[in-house]
């Protein structure tokens, strides 16, 4: 039912839907973040965020934040 729901959707009701969902799931990481860190800053939190989609390389080479060292 689901599939055939996303087969009917225009492609830009498509694309509101994965923007939706991201969302979403954004707001449950940083959630998690918050419960884990609760002393984190928006700094820290958005770092924290952006490592579970970067690995530990691309952290400090664009930010200059290492997560095993900031116990990411």
């Amino acid at each position: 039912m689901l599939l055939e729901a996303y087969r009917g959707m225009s492609p830009s009701q498509k694309l509101r839907r994965v923007h939706e969902l991201t969302r979403a799931a954004r707001q449950l990481a940083l959630a998690r973040l918050r419960e884990e860190h609760p002393q984190a800053g928006p700094r820290e939190l958005a770092l924290r965020l952006a490592a579970l989609r970067f690995d530990p390389e691309t952290m400090v080479r664009a930010f200059g934040w290492d997560p095993g060292e900031q116990g990411g």
